[in-house]
């Protein structure tokens, strides 16, 4: 029972989210994304190959452990999540867009994590170890945590346009109050050996927060010259810019048994539900519809 809120409800948790985004979305709005994809592969593309350069360059030029630069290489290596989606919910952005790109990106990483977390091993470590991620067990995870849900959102909302339209307010409430609620249980309350110390903060802040931060403004800035629409283009910044911290954890801990990789993550997962819907509001502010 030390895992508590890791292993039972932030599971749960994630699949209310995503449901109550399902809400908000047609079975036209996932139908466009796949009858026009060049959103998609425009975003996927900026997380399999923009997201871990940014990552590889911020640790070249940079002194830190070069077990940290590690770290940061496996958050850029990971895909987004329902965090993710919550702030484009959050924003009135293209959700049907995030939510598949998470799916698929989600299955893409089964292969780019242990692609990238290699590389990252010899360049500063010297060293190589195997990564195997559960094939299965992941593709259950994403239907389970975000296809279903999001399924059974959408066919209410189809059914039930009325009662879906009358939660749409109170759940952009509801919704990041029960995900902090959820997180508090996983940072303060759950055991673990992964918890960030003050000091730990402030040296991992600066390199984290600009992985964040660079990572959105290029997955714009690649958006913008796609020609995307407004509402993809800060959806694809979102996507690219705030990555799936749990799993980084996860894979810094479990897979590879290190403790100073898994810190990067957790001092990523600290804040970048806040930084990533502030600068998002701000690209979405100043980009022109």
């Amino acid at each position: 029972m030390a895992n508590i809120f890791s292993s039972y409800f932030l599971p749960v948790t994630l699949a209310i989210i995503t449901l109550g985004m399902g809400l908000s979305i047609t079975h036209r709005d996932f139908k466009n994304v796949f009858y026009r994809p060049r959103a998609v592969l425009i975003g996927i593309c900026c997380q399999i190959l923009l997201l871990p350069l940014v990552a590889f360059g911020i640790a070249m030029i940079t002194n830190i452990d070069p077990y940290f630069k590690v770290g940061l290489i496996i958050i850029a290596a990971c895909p987004g999540g329902a965090t993710s989606n919550l702030v484009t919910y959050l924003l009135n952005g293209n959700v049907a867009l995030s939510i598949s790109m998470t799916a698929l990106n989600s299955i893409i990483t089964l292969v780019s994590i242990p692609v990238n977390v290699s590389i990252a091993l010899m360049t500063f470590l010297h060293t190589d170890a195997e990564i195997h991620l559960d094939v299965w067990d992941t593709i259950l995870k994403v239907f389970l945590l975000t296809i279903v849900p999001a399924y059974i959102g959408v066919t209410i909302r189809h059914r039930k346009s009325e009662f879906a339209e009358r939660l749409n307010r109170p759940l952009k409430v509801i919704l990041p109050l029960i995900l902090l609620l959820v997180y508090f249980g996983v940072v303060f309350v759950d055991e673990g050996s992964e918890t960030a110390t003050f000091m730990d903060f402030i040296n991992l802040l600066p390199y984290t927060l600009l992985l964040n931060a660079l990572a959105m403004f290029l997955g714009w800035q690649v958006a913008w010259i796609s020609k995307l629409k407004r509402r993809e283009r800060f959806t694809v910044a979102i996507e690219v810019g705030l990555q799936n911290s749990a799993l980084a954890i996860f894979v810094a801990s479990y897979l590879l048994g290190n403790r100073e990789m898994a810190l990067v993550a957790v001092v990523y997962g600290s804040f970048t539900f806040f930084s990533t819907a502030f600068f998002a509001w701000g690209i979405k502010r100043i980009s022109k519809p």
